[in-house]
């Protein structure tokens, strides 16, 4: 048996499992099967994901591997990469507060702000249909028909797929009567995130979440960023929102319209340390 030692954070109630890039490779295992064994809740840590800290980077400060719990990879993960940004720069490898990390989804710039959140620069929003990548000529307000009815979607990638839909109904038992259904829908080849959103202002939406590979989560900070871009390109939300996730909130900041989409998004919210400890393996 191998012990290694690993950090438990979360944010907003979506948890990880992070792992210094030395701890994985004490494993001689998978980061999927790693990502199997230690997120289980029953035998084990329990997460909605693992992260591997990755040091061996040219182009950025530092990188990170990251799989869902169900050991598929992940692009990107709002609320994971806020957790590992307080990690990497709590343990001291990084020295400065906004630094640059490696991601399957492009090059992400965190923050670290003075209050103790992270605000992160998540890129631009993939609105083109065969990159999100969605089966749809439109990735706006079309038709998605599911088991017993159709909705109006929309489909956003932040370096991973989002299916958003806005609606009038009990966001939570929409997410969790359809989200297993529209994550493998047949118009989303990589299969997709799925957000149900209720607007509450220009100002201010609800979301409830059905995480691809994790089934309902507390938060998702992608999905809150794909949400108010949605919200925006429909015109229904100002440049700046906040979006009330069932594990608290997060302020997500987009300039872009319909007419000129060119512009980054930026998410900012909490980060907390849980607890460390070691596991055999």
């Amino acid at each position: 048996m191998t012990v290694i030692n690993f950090t438990k954070m979360q944010g907003l109630g979506n948890d990880f499992i992070i792992l210094d890039y030395e701890e994985y490779k004490k494993t001689g295992k998978t980061p999927e099967e790693l990502a199997v064994k230690l997120c289980d809740r029953h035998f084990s840590i329990g997460a909605d994901g693992l992260i591997i800290v990755n040091p061996d980077t040219k182009k950025t400060d530092i990188g990170w591997i990251f799989y869902n719990s169900d050991g598929t990879i992940a692009q990107m993960c709002g609320n994971g990469i806020r957790c590992f940004a307080k990690y990497v720069y709590s343990k001291g490898l990084v020295n400065k507060k906004e630094f640059s990390v490696e991601t399957k989804a492009g090059t992400i710039i965190p923050k670290i702000l003075d209050d103790g959140r992270v605000r992160v620069n998540m890129s631009k929003p993939i609105l083109i249909s065969a990159k999100i990548p969605v089966k749809s000529k439109n990735n706006l307000n079309f038709d998605l028909k599911v088991s017993d009815g159709t909705f109006k979607a929309n489909a956003v990638s932040m370096g991973n797929p989002h299916c958003v839909i806005i609606t009038d109904e009990n966001t939570k038992e929409l997410a969790l009567k359809y989200g297993r259904e529209i994550e493998t829908h047949e118009l989303f080849p990589e299969k997709t995130n799925v957000e149900f959103i209720k607007i509450i202002s220009r100002k201010e939406i609800n979301l409830d979440v059905w995480e691809r590979g994790c089934a309902i989560t507390l938060a998702c900070g992608t999905g809150a960023c794909a949400s108010v871009v949605a919200s925006i390109l429909n015109g229904l939300c100002d440049n700046k929102v906040k979006v009330n996730l069932p594990g608290g909130q997060l302020e997500i900041e987009w300039n872009g319209s319909k007419d000129n989409s060119d512009y980054d998004v930026f998410m900012s919210g909490n980060a907390e340390f849980s607890f460390t400890g070691c596991i055999e393996i």
